[in-house]
């Protein structure tokens, strides 16, 4: 028992360390330019990485099974047999359609999220997704901005060298071809 009270009591030790280094980088980044973490946002962790990766699975999953179904119901409402089994697929006109499949679609979603982060072994993934992913040493914006114009300027030659090498090989060709 008395081990458990001691392993509690240095997780917090631990919890209490990786927050107080968390707010050493977060006051860090701050002077730097970068945003500060105050607030929830500070306080979440990476937890916040987990909860916006299963809203853009949920908002994922509710456009594309709103989308399916819209095609589903469309592609039976141009099926004779089934308009005959089922007329009410002609209630509604083919551009109002997505209006009540984007409803269904965004249900299907929440239902999928919940279903899914409520599952301890996807929880526990994207836990741990989102824990190396905080260990990540992300560029600043000068080395993302230089970064970028290096890799167009070098484009940018590229295509040149390759549009005068084409126009030097035409020539020749048609030098010796007589085209």
């Amino acid at each position: 028992m008395a081990s458990n009270e001691e392993e509690i009591g240095s997780k917090d030790e631990s919890t209490e360390v990786e927050t107080n280094a968390l707010a050493a980088s977060a006051v860090d980044a701050g002077e730097s330019g970068e945003v500060e973490f105050d607030g929830a946002a500070g306080q979440l962790g990476t937890e916040r990485y987990v909860h916006a990766a299963f809203f853009a699975a949920g908002v994922l999953v509710a456009y594309l099974s709103g989308k399916v179904l819209a095609a589903i119901w469309n592609g039976l409402a141009e099926w004779p047999t089934a308009v005959r089994a089922l007329p009410q697929l002609l209630n509604y006109a083919e551009d109002e359609r997505p209006s009540f499949t984007m409803v269904i679609g965004a249900v299907v979603g929440v239902l999928t999220v919940v279903y899914f982060a409520r599952q301890r072994e996807v929880r526990q993934w994207a836990d741990e997704v989102a824990a190396e992913l905080y260990k990540v040493h992300w560029p600043d914006r000068e080395t993302v901005t230089n970064g970028t114009v290096v890799v167009i300027v070098a484009g940018v030659f590229a295509t040149l060298y390759v549009g005068l090498l084409d126009r030097l090989w035409s020539f020749i060709t048609n030098l010796v071809y007589g085209i």
